[in-house]
């Protein structure tokens, strides 16, 4: 229901290739640093976002997404989902085109919002393993 194969395709392969990774950080045991890999590895440019602002994987770091000085194409969260729905409205005013919530993250008045601002969602999915599949 929030994530069709439609809608999965159009974020990996259509909306451009800047994904802000909400949450990831140099913790190498955590899903997003792996995640983050996977997506680099297909041609995705990745840019870490924790309020730590490290640098991961080669990239500059943000504290927030207000922060980052250009345009992102896709939000990728790694946060609890109590908090993914102030991220998901924070990437709506950042003109992001894309939201996707990670596997286990679901919020389904965010998608509410999120889709009635125009942006394509995907909820409780991984790119990490959607994007090989697509061949």
């Amino acid at each position: 229901m929030y994530g069709d194969e439609a809608t999965i395709r159009r974020i990996l392969n259509e909306l451009g290739d800047t994904w802000a990774v909400v949450g990831l950080s140099t913790n190498r045991s955590r899903a997003a640093y792996g995640v983050a890999q996977v997506l680099q590895r297909f041609g995705k440019r990745i840019v870490p976002v924790h309020p730590k602002a490290e640098t991961v994987h080669g990239e500059r770091a943000y504290a927030s997404l207000a922060d980052i000085p250009f345009g992102v194409d896709v939000v990728d969260v790694f946060v609890n989902g109590e908090l993914a729905g102030a991220v998901a409205d924070e990437a709506v005013t950042k003109g992001a085109r894309a939201v996707w919530f990670q596997l286990g993250v679901v919020d389904e008045a965010a998608y509410e919002r999120t889709r009635a601002a125009g942006l394509d969602m995907v909820m409780d999915r991984c790119p990490a393993i959607e994007i090989p599949l697509l061949g």
